[in-house]
């Protein structure tokens, strides 16, 4: 007799089956939205790059805010866009900033949303570089203590939780004990922990006016051939106190999500960037491909890859997605 072979597509018969068999499976709690919030009033302006997101003032979050919360989306990453800039990006801690407003009055009218914000200084640097600069050159030590400044005043405006993305060595530490000693203690740490120095941020850099005037940013974001590197300071940042730890890029980096999911002792995010987001939508405008397949697709490979969370700029719809059946 011969020998019987696995017939595994018995268990892709039908849908439901199908589904009760899944081995990676969506939540709408895992998803996070960046909201890009912005000086002035009445604003609410689309980002020519990024087709569906938009720049808000903070009178106008109460639209993006409905539609987040009628498909089930709770969490929002807020980045600012300042009104003035200098060479130390003093608005970014400053308690009437853009963000420390955007935060007192989201939680006092979105109880109910729970506010990221994203700890760094590109966009409020008139250089747009991610610290403070010793000639041309970003000095890592005194940066430290301007981020430790910021971390305190968003939690200070009611930030649940902030997320450093400056790629400063020790930067998780010394926001870790400043929000200690103020009081701070149960605000937790997302580090943007292997963030590579990568050509999918060109549509966020548009959008939060954060392009460095000189020179680039290859001296703190990582470099992209480097796999084992993402694991290290994946796992440094949890030494210094980190909650959670990102991957960022997501798609071309599932490599580094799977490893240093493996290895983390606390839940690993990823960060789906909007040159991700600008070329599905690019190739869906041309006819190319299917919007709502592609974007799901790419969601779940990347929750397969080992993400426990994702920030992606299709979290309204993929959680409109999960709702219908389509993903989950």
């Amino acid at each position: 007799m011969a020998e019987p072979f696995n017939r595994t597509r018995r268990l892709r018969g039908s849908d439901t089956l199908r589904r009760m068999v899944r081995e990676t499976r969506l939540s709408k709690d895992a998803l996070i939205y960046p909201v890009f919030v912005r000086e002035g009033s009445n604003i609410e302006e689309e980002i020519p790059s990024m087709e569906g997101q938009y720049r808000y003032s903070i009178d106008r979050l109460a639209s993006v805010f409905d539609r987040l919360l009628e498909a089930g989306v709770t969490k929002v990453l807020f980045f600012g866009i300042p009104g003035e800039k200098d060479g130390e990006g003093k608005g970014a801690w400053q308690e009437d900033g853009i963000i420390q407003r955007a935060l007192r009055h989201s939680r006092e009218h979105y109880p109910e949303l729970y506010l990221i914000t994203d700890v760094c200084m590109c966009e409020y640097t008139s250089h747009g570089h991610c610290g403070v600069l010793e000639g041309e050159t970003v000095d890592n030590d005194r940066t430290l203590d301007f981020l430790a400044r910021i971390a305190r005043s968003h939690a200070r405006a009611g930030a649940h939780m902030v997320a450093p993305s400056d790629m400063m060595d020790g930067r998780v530490l010394a926001i870790r004990e400043a929000l200690d000693r103020e009081g701070f203690g149960q605000v937790p740490v997302m580090s943007y922990a292997a963030k590579y120095c990568s050509s999918f941020y060109g549509p966020f850099r548009e959008a939060a006016g954060s392009a460095p005037a000189f020179g680039d940013r290859r001296t703190y974001q990582m470099d992209y051939h480097n796999q084992r590197e993402g694991l290290r300071e994946a796992l440094s940042d949890i030494g210094e106190g980190a909650d959670i730890v990102m991957v960022k890029p997501a798609l071309a980096y599932l490599d580094v999500i799977r490893r240093v999911s493996e290895r983390s002792a606390v839940p690993v995010a990823a960060y789906s960037v909007s040159g991700e987001y600008a070329m599905i939508k690019a190739a869906a405008r041309g006819g190319f491909i299917d919007e709502a397949a592609l974007a799901c697709e790419v969601a779940v490979g990347i929750f397969r890859a080992g993400a426990d969370i994702l920030i992606s700029y299709y979290a309204r719809e993929l959680a409109g997605w999960i709702g219908e059946g389509r993903i989950g």
